[in-house]
């Protein structure tokens, strides 16, 4: 019978010791290059990487995290890969972590506490050494296995009341606050409220926008709108018609996020409303467009990727010290930074805490 040569998806995996052949070394010497390249000399290096590549060598990373007992894999737990918000967020958690020699395997739970807890069991199987996650607000079993992973946690975005571990953030329902009192402190009464997704996040701002009208004896619950639909330009147009529609026109518009600000900006633009002379907008998170916009956005300033990177080297010294784990809250702050949308129509009666408006600070 004639012999039929194997196609390349029925060939054996490529192995350690076909490599060291191929490179004139041990395999010994081909495992230590491979996972401390600084202890071999650099012609040694040479001959083992130009073997790995003729040979397509790939390590078999569950062998060796058996052997080691490591993983080197942080497990990484965001609401939604479609914000932009989070994706600056990543790329910090990525320059601190990926020249250590981590990997970053990173979940999406899709705001939901249940997707949540799945996401959990799963990267603990895997066995992470570490968790970096959005939010603070989880499902009794979820904290349950956390703490009993006895691994580094480190809670993001929101302040914690019970937190797991670490926890870096900033007072979402103070910079609601503050946000609405920047507003009515520049002469504005009827203030409305945009936002989509309602989650936490975004549920804790609200809160923080609820105070401030109340204490001023105003009700800014009837010019608040919502669509349960992710944050994006074009909602923000869709909620600032519907708001017409309903000849509910606020004097100003505090928006959950610069994208809904900015989609209620063209709409105005497009009804004839000039910003800010018939409507006041506020956004927040202060994207790289708000300062460029025209007019320029005012916007509540987080510091994204500075808490990326301070999650990042925190969890990077917790791994390395392996000290017990500390419960501690660190409060980033945020910063109102005020521009065109937002003109003035009296004189501004206070500010937030510090020489410029900023809240939350540590």
């Amino acid at each position: 019978m004639k012999k039929t040569r194997s196609k390349p998806a029925d060939r054996a995996r490529v192995t350690l010791d076909e490599v060291a052949a191929a490179a004139r070394v041990s395999a010994i010497t081909v495992s230590r290059a491979l996972r401390h390249p600084q202890m071999v000399s650099e012609e040694l290096r040479r001959r083992i990487d130009g073997a790995v590549l003729r040979l397509g060598y790939v390590p078999n990373i569950a062998a060796s995290r058996l052997a080691s007992a490591r993983s080197h894999a942080i497990g990484i737990l965001v609401p939604t890969l479609y914000n932009v918000i989070f994706s600056e967020y990543l790329q910090a958690l990525h320059e601190v972590l990926l020249p250590a020699g981590y990997q970053l395997v990173v979940v999406n739970s899709r705001y939901s506490q249940e997707e949540e807890e799945k996401a959990v069991r799963t990267l603990l199987g895997q066995r992470v050494e570490a968790m970096i996650i959005v939010g603070v607000n989880h499902t009794p079993l979820t904290r349950r296995m956390l703490n009993r992973a006895r691994i580094p946690v480190v809670e993001t975005f929101q302040i914690a009341h019970q937190p797991i571990g670490l926890n870096i953030a900033l007072d979402q329902v103070q910079a609601g606050y503050d946000a609405t009192c920047f507003l009515l402190d520049r002469g504005y009464r009827r203030i409305g409220f945009l936002l989509g997704q309602r989650d936490e996040r975004a549920l804790e701002r609200l809160a923080g926008f609820s105070k401030a009208m109340a204490e001023r004896g105003l009700d800014g619950e009837q010019l608040a709108m919502s669509l349960p639909c992710p944050s994006t330009i074009a909602l923000g147009a869709q909620l600032m018609a519907s708001l017409h529609e309903r000849k509910r026109v606020p004097e100003a518009l505090f928006c959950i996020d610069d994208n809904l600000a900015l989609g209620a900006m063209q709409e105005c633009r497009r009804l004839g409303l000039k910003v800010p002379e018939d409507v006041a907008i506020l956004g927040f998170h202060d994207l790289e467009f708000a300062a460029c916009a025209s007019p320029s956005l005012s916007s509540v300033a987080t510091r994204r990727q500075e808490l990326g990177t301070l999650a990042a080297r925190s969890v990077l010294e917790m791994l390395e010290t392996r000290a017990p784990l500390r419960r501690k809250t660190v409060n980033l702050g945020y910063e109102i930074r005020a521009r065109e949308s937002t003109a003035s129509r009296a004189p501004e009666r206070r500010q937030a805490k510090g020489g410029h408006p900023r809240r939350g600070e540590p």
